[in-house]
């Protein structure tokens, strides 16, 4: 029920459709939320000056409590997730499959995502979108002016870093990128290993995962509220900016994935597909990822439309869309590369050179252990945002429009696997060519030589 709305009787059918609408789809209850928020914010705020500040304060931290807590439950198990997901997604796949497409595999989701990055990046210098919104002050600076110090090292102390010394401690301090890393290698570990030896270690994990995906789905129920609560306690403190702010916002995230979108058409091109039938072939799979935004989801989908529309040989398309689906996820590290720099701008602050580079490493490492589900990506992104003293004040208007770019990033991410899968298919098929004509060459030759 939406009381508020049903208290304005030339509205109430309008409420009752829009009830409708929005019962089972929380990404709906999430924008309504965010629009209230606005309004309720606004109105409680020195804009409109109803209520002393002091008043007003009291009110949004009381609506804003709901947010609190759905934040703290996606942070109480973001860490063993990321973790569970990223192991199990290496490890469950053997070394003969890793192997056969493996190095042309990790060279195209290396240089696409930090490609994918660096657009984001480009996008934010340029545009700017944060500025657009209400920038914050005070002593956060401290925190921001500590960790600038800490990623200000020499470059070879950083390449160093990468690798984690304590991946316990790492986890703890948020540190994502060393958590990553660490999932990535004992996954990798696992590959090398027989099943009969790791199987109960991967059933163990894959329990993990799944406890955790229903603690984030628990949590996902407050979305509605969390968005209301916490988008009216920033828009009391922000002001009638914060919507002109999110509007370019958004703008920058969407030319961002049509630029992304429009590469990876190119690559399609350079691989020798025509881009308009690529493009024709896979539309149903990427409204069913804009629906669902789950690339696991898809997955079945996407391994169909790769072997039957696009006539991609089995060999590759069984592996490389299901480790695409978990490790390919450009879309998101555009995504999130804007997302960082706006929290920045909000905040006021600039990054170094340095600083942007290694935001690139690690936007390309927390892409590849962002696991396929609606809503967590956003809580990854505070997680990196925090570990480079960027201040999440602004977090609560990301999440607001989350889902609406979620579901345009996962279209991305699809669409970069099937991608993968064109670039890869030209080179295996030559081999295969290659093979069957020396195949033939030999039989020739022992037929000959017998006669």
């Amino acid at each position: 029920m939406i009381p508020f709305l049903h208290t304005l009787r030339p509205v109430a059918n309008l409420a009752n459709k829009l009830e409708t609408l929005a019962r089972g789809k929380l990404w709906l209850q999430a924008i309504i939320g965010l629009f209230l928020g606005v309004i309720v914010g606004l109105l409680l705020g020195p804009d409109f000056s109803l209520i002393s500040p002091e008043v007003g304060g009291t009110i949004t931290n009381w609506l804003a409590l709901p947010g609190e807590i759905f934040l703290r439950l996606i942070k109480m198990v973001l860490i063993p997730l990321v973790v569970a997901s990223i192991i199990r997604g290496i490890g469950a796949s053997s070394i003969p499959q890793l192997r056969a497409v493996g190095i042309r595999l990790i060279a195209y989701v290396l240089l696409s995502t930090a490609a994918a990055a660096s657009i984001g990046i480009a996008l934010a210098r340029t545009i700017r979108p944060g500025t657009y919104v209400w920038q914050a002050t005070g002593s956060e600076s401290a925190d921001v002016a500590a960790t600038a110090t800490r990623i200000s090292q020499p470059l070879p102390q950083l390449i160093a870093n990468i690798v984690p010394d304590n991946p316990l401690q790492a986890a703890l301090h948020g540190e994502m990128l060393g958590v990553v890393i660490f999932a990535v290698f004992i996954g990798i570990v696992f590959a090398t290993k027989e099943q009969n030896k790791i199987g109960h270690l991967l059933q163990l994990f894959d329990g993990i995962l799944d406890v955790c995906m229903t603690v984030v789905q628990w949590a996902m129920w407050l979305v509605p509220l969390a968005v209301f609560g916490l988008t009216a306690r920033l828009a009391a403190q922000a002001g009638i900016e914060t919507l002109v702010g999110m509007g370019v916002y958004v703008a920058t995230v969407i030319a961002g994935l049509l630029i992304l979108l429009l590469l990876y058409y190119a690559l399609v091109l350079f691989a020798g597909m025509n881009p308009l039938f690529f493009a024709r072939k896979i539309a149903k799979t990427q409204l069913l990822a804009f629906s669902t935004s789950m690339s696991a989801a898809v997955m079945p989908l996407s391994i169909r439309t790769a072997q039957e529309d696009l006539g991609i040989d089995s060999a590759i398309s069984e592996v490389v869309i299901p480790l695409g689906t978990t490790v390919n996820m450009a879309g998101t590290a555009l995504y999130q590369s804007i997302a960082i720099l706006f929290l920045a701008q909000i905040a006021g602050i600039e990054l170094t050179i340095t600083q942007t580079g290694m935001l690139v490493l690690t936007l390309i490492a927390s892409s590849i252990g962002t696991p396929s589900t609606p809503g967590v990506g956003v809580i990854i992104l505070g997680t990196i945002a925090g570990s480079f003293g960027i201040p999440t004040t602004g977090l609560v208007l990301l999440i607001g429009v989350d889902r609406i770019l979620d579901m345009c990033r996962t279209v991305l991410n699809v669409t970069g696997d099937l991608t993968a899968c064109v670039l890869l298919d030209r080179p295996h098929k030559k081999l295969n060519i290659l093979h069957t004509m020396q195949n033939a060459a030999v039989g020739t030759l022992a037929g000959a030589q017998s006669s």
